[in-house]
């Protein structure tokens, strides 16, 4: 049980996380209301988006290095975590647009952006299942992988930072740290970020237990 202590802790960040979210003080920054406790929730699904697409292009790297396909399972774990705290970050983004900008899906940069990153990633899902050859579709895969991370911290990062946007911390548009003179908000947003996760982890080493099972079961 002592090696499992990081998903009790997970458990407790976010029970934390959660309960604060809905009841904690938090400042009015302009027409958010209080809709501005969407940033518990919608900023750590990137954070996980982020950190599980890191995971697959590093394994997608090591594969392409030594071609074990051990790497390559990681490789598309991660990826397939990835897309699902992607689609989940996409999904509180526009619920929080809806109330904020009267608009679930507007012409906003970093939305659109990000949207075509998430697509980017959906096209490598699908590109993996309609290879049947294994090893082809590690190879190919793998180099797609590498595309796509190099494309997403330009569309979702650098370029709506550049250029007008609704987002907080855009060109034009200040972020919410200014406003936050309290650090009310701080103190549920950080451990937001390690209890989110902690919890994208755990579902990644599961997903790579699977693909081990599937790895063993082909080559016995």
């Amino acid at each position: 049980m002592a090696k499992h202590w990081w998903k009790a802790l997970a458990v407790l960040i976010l029970t934390y996380t959660i309960i604060a979210g809905f009841t904690h003080k938090i400042p009015i920054i302009g027409t958010n209301g209080q809709s501005s406790r969407g940033l518990y929730f919608h900023v750590p699904m990137w954070v996980c988006m982020y950190t599980m697409f890191t995971i697959s292009v590093i394994n997608s790297l090591r594969y392409l290095s030594g071609y074990d396909l051990r790497k390559d399972a990681l490789a598309s774990a991660a990826g397939g975590v990835g897309v699902f705290y992607g689609v989940l970050g996409f999904a509180t983004g526009t619920l929080w647009a809806t109330y904020t900008w009267g608009s679930t899906f507007t012409s906003d940069p970093k939305q659109m952006l990000t949207a075509v990153a998430l697509l980017i990633y959906m096209a490598y899902l699908v590109l993996r299942m309609s290879i049947s050859d294994i090893d082809k579709r590690a190879r190919i895969s793998a180099v797609f992988n590498i595309f796509a991370f190099a494309l997403l911290i330009p569309l979702t990062y650098i370029i709506p930072r550049m250029v007008d946007s609704l987002h907080p911390g855009s060109a034009s548009t200040p972020g919410f740290a200014s406003k936050d003179t309290d650090n009310n908000m701080k103190m549920v947003l950080y451990p937001a970020f390690i209890g989110w996760t902690l919890l994208s982890v755990w579902i990644f080493t599961l997903v790579v237990r699977y693909k081990k099972l599937e790895l063993k079961n082909i080559f016995k």
